[in-house]
């Protein structure tokens, strides 16, 4: 996979502008708060119908314009795919998708035509931060790789939601409960399909992502991620769940929240057999986070048969040149979009195309 043409309109400080990616790395370099980040962020929308920076498509919008859209290029094995996004202030609650120049009805038809990973410097957070962030973690790229997942997805959080809601509606009729077992049902159906995919995608994260902690870090500091869910058997999930919820109806009701499922899954990383996010230094932490993203990469090219696009988000500085070497020669043969303000934290990379970014412009200095 390759993109061959990111266009940006009137998106976020773009009014117009272009760029034609190296086939290896292409370099975004400037001062800060210039728009380096924002021709990422545009990639990202294409990849899964969304920012990763905000949750609202009107901040995506450049000050004073009614709409923005973003079109890619991409060549896949099977040729070029066409992807556009169109933004409309008007209209908050819709997009306009269209792959192909012909307009998707759902967001999961988008996924899979621009596959990325991103690494970004808040990305430590899959390590230092809380649950959600790792569960965040897995479901971006999951979303990207498995439609079946991203749907599935959909309906559990719907599905929650509206169980949810029941159990604060039960606080005050009880004879709400009643619809109760409906809900169940369907939470229970989501979350099995939502776990089944979890299991085997963090299996093969963690074969590659232990297999680069250990060529980083070396021997003495090993890498085990375990996915925790509070459903156990290999069989019968949708089952298993369901005597789950029903154990813990009673405390469901009292307040009004539900208890268990996959929502409440998380990602265990520990080194050297302690939890890293607990007793892990900063640099120990940092190497974490760059093994499961190279790890993202490894196993999106093993499941799609072709590499993702790998997008570095001002992450070389943040690296000592140990990590920085090793991020390097893992990258050879991937095509890299990287930002940074100083050249310099590409020492030894080999920089196919570089782009000075001033005020939402893009101008190509080799």
């Amino acid at each position: 996979m390759k993109i061959k043409k990111i266009r940006l309109v009137n998106f976020r400080n773009y009014a117009r502008a272009e760029l034609l990616p190296d086939a290896r790395m292409t370099v975004l370099t400037g001062s800060n708060a210039q728009g380096k980040t924002n021709v990422l962020e545009a990639l990202h929308l294409c990849c899964l119908g969304r920012s990763h920076r905000t949750p609202h498509d009107r901040d995506l919008i450049r000050w004073g314009e009614e709409a923005a859209s973003v079109s890619v290029e991409v060549l896949h094995r099977d040729g070029t795919h066409d992807v556009s996004v169109t933004l409309s202030r008007a209209d908050r609650r819709r997009k306009a998708v269209r792959v192909g120049g012909a307009q998707v009805a759902r967001i999961g038809e988008l996924m899979g035509h621009v596959n990325a990973v991103l690494f970004a410097p808040e990305d430590l957070s899959i390590v230092k931060g809380g649950p959600a962030e790792r569960r965040r973690f897995i479901d971006m790229e999951l979303s990207q790789l498995r439609p079946a997942y991203f749907y599935a997805l959909q309906r559990y959080v719907r599905a929650l939601n509206q169980r949810n809601n029941l159990l604060r509606e039960m606080l005050r009729s009880p004879a709400a409960r009643a619809t109760l077992d409906a809900w169940d049902e369907q939470l229970a159906l989501a979350g099995a399909q939502i776990v089944r995919h979890r299991r085997e995608y963090v299996q093969a994260l963690r074969e590659a992502a232990c297999a680069c902690h250990r060529d980083i870090a070396g021997a003495g500091e090993a890498l085990d991620v375990a996915y925790v869910t509070q459903l156990r058997a290999d069989d019968g999930l949708a089952q298993d769940m369901l005597r789950l919820l029903r154990e813990a109806r009673e405390q469901d009701m009292r307040r009004a929240v539900t208890s268990v499922g996959p929502h409440r899954d998380d990602l265990r990383l520990t080194v050297a057999g302690r939890e890293a996010r607990v007793f892990g230094s900063q640099g120990q932490q940092r190497t974490v986070a760059l093994s499961l993203k190279l790890a993202e990469l490894s196993v999106v090219e093993r499941e799609r048969g072709e590499a993702p696009i790998l997008l570095l988000d001002d992450v070389m500085s943040e690296l000592d040149p140990r990590r920085r070497q090793q991020l390097i020669e893992r990258i050879d043969g991937v095509q890299t979009i990287v930002t940074c303000t100083d050249l310099s934290d590409l020492a030894g990379a080999r920089q196919g195309a570089v782009y000075r970014v001033e005020a939402g412009t893009l101008r190509q200095e080799s």
